[in-house]
């Protein structure tokens, strides 16, 4: 039999001579499968369970549930094998869940009800990517490390959203592991709230790096390419990217807390995703609901999370792309809409990447290197950000009470978005609960345990 060549292979996934794809030896087919019957099997367990604040020793609590395929007094019989299913945190991932109102019948029906679509793309790494009919929920396969360090940013995690409820950081709404035969894959569930029926005219992924930063031509000659920190750059040499005042200071103040958070855990390498819609270069004016499946596949490699902002619903009518952030280009004649989110916050700063940064620096400029420590990447993020990426523009509001600015006013929902809203979040969370988390974090991470602190008003003596 051919060995699989390099463009057969890459990470654990394999194709073969028949076009049949599987990751660790194990046909991604079948374990889709699995995946929908184990997930089935952690939310349905779920129900029979009453809601309670939350404990720190939630966010460590793992569930393991064996499914033979003989089936078992708790478990339907199948045809995939032998293999058990792990559940990492299912009250703290259930309370996640509510918070970005997804209600249990709803996380069903998208994850496991209908076969989940799986992307031809694969990852840099040779990850599997599965994402839901509907377009809702993107399942993907994770290495250990990044399992293993999402476990313990979980406390943090969620402190981050009690007190910072704009946040851009991913959406994360289960972690689990499947195994069978001695191997593990661990899979992580995210939302994709990229709009389908809106095409994207410009997508870069930022780092605020200029060292190879720039979009390879086979990059290029995709359909929706994803361009990089120098490609931006080159396309708004002056203006950037123009906001109402309001939304710009929201937004930069939603930044730079996200940026401690990540600081504060010693991660780094992430990227700002932003995606533009020009409503004028869509036919007729308006955003068509035909975007390829093409298009759609390329952007999923890096899911869109959209930052969510209110406006004046009479002043675009007909050609709001919903979960987009109103703005005009900087002749002041175009409607022009914003999608933005922080993606890949999984990479610590460890042994590796200090060498990497260090071999790199010493043939390279090392300002201008993606990899850094952690506390340099936060500030160089942050001020490429403020320097290059957003400007204040003119208030482009018409009503005054801030409804169409993405200010400090209650963030919308819509049907199939996740939007967070400004009010206090925490059905469930008490303030004796919100106190034994914050003590835990200062002990294990002071910088970000005393920005919280000051954020609820606990002011270090």
């Amino acid at each position: 039999m051919q060995q699989p060549t390099e463009k057969q292979k890459l990470g654990h996934r394999r194709i073969d001579e028949q076009g049949e794809v599987s990751y660790k030896k194990v046909p991604t087919n079948a374990l889709m499968s699995a995946i929908q019957l184990g997930i089935a099997n952690s939310i349905g367990s779920l129900a029979s369970r009453p809601d309670r604040d939350l404990l720190l020793q939630d966010f460590e609590k793992i569930e393991n549930v064996a499914f033979p395929a003989a089936g078992s007094a708790t478990t339907p019989s199948h045809s995939f094998g032998d293999f058990r299913f792990k559940t990492y945190a299912p009250i703290a991932f259930r309370y996640f869940r509510e918070l970005f109102n997804i209600k249990p019948v709803d996380f069903l029906r998208s994850t496991c009800t209908e076969p989940l679509r799986e992307l031809s793309n694969a990852g840099a790494s040779g990850s599997i990517f599965y994402v839901s009919q509907d377009d809702q929920f993107i399942i993907k396969t994770v290495q250990h490390k990044e399992a293993e360090f999402l476990q313990k940013l979980l406390p943090g995690y969620y402190m981050n959203l009690q007190q910072n409820p704009k946040t851009l950081l991913p959406k994360f709404f289960g972690l689990f592991c499947y195994q069978s035969l001695g191997k593990n894959i661990r899979l992580l569930v995210m939302n994709n709230l990229l709009p389908q029926n809106v095409t994207m005219h410009e997508k870069y992924d930022l780092k605020g790096s200029t060292y190879k930063r720039l979009a390879s031509k086979s990059e290029r000659a995709k359909v929706s390419p994803t361009l990089k920190d120098l490609d931006f750059i080159e396309n708004h040499p002056n203006e950037g990217l123009s906001m109402d005042p309001v939304s710009y200071d929201s937004l930069i103040r939603t930044i730079s807390r996200d940026c401690l958070v990540l600081e504060s855990f010693k991660i780094m390498d992430y990227s700002l995703l932003v995606g533009i819609h020009n409503v004028e270069l869509t036919s007729g004016g308006r955003s068509q609901p035909d975007t390829t499946r093409r298009e759609s596949e390329e952007a999923m490699e890096h899911p869109l999370q959209s930052k969510f902002s209110v406006w004046d619903q009479s002043e675009f009518e007909g050609s709001v792309p919903l979960g987009g952030v109103p703005a005009r280009n900087s002749n002041g004649d175009s409607d022009i809409f914003y999608f933005y989110s922080i993606i890949d916050i999984l990479q610590n700063y460890r042994l590796l990447k200090k060498m990497e940064h260090t071999w790199k620096a010493i043939l390279h400029d090392g300002d201008s290197i993606s990899v850094h420590n952690p506390n340099f990447y936060a500030q160089r993020f942050l001020s490429f950000m403020t320097e290059h990426v957003f400007k204040k523009g003119p208030d482009i509001c018409k009503t005054p009470d801030r409804r169409c600015c993405g200010g400090e006013g209650t963030l919308v929902s819509f049907p199939g978005s996740n939007a967070l809203t400004t009010t206090p979040c925490g059905s469930f969370v008490s303030p004796i609960s919100q106190l034994v988390l914050l003590i835990t974090l200062i002990s294990n991470h002071p910088s970000m345990g005393l920005i919280w602190g000051a954020q609820i008003g606990i002011e270090p003596s």
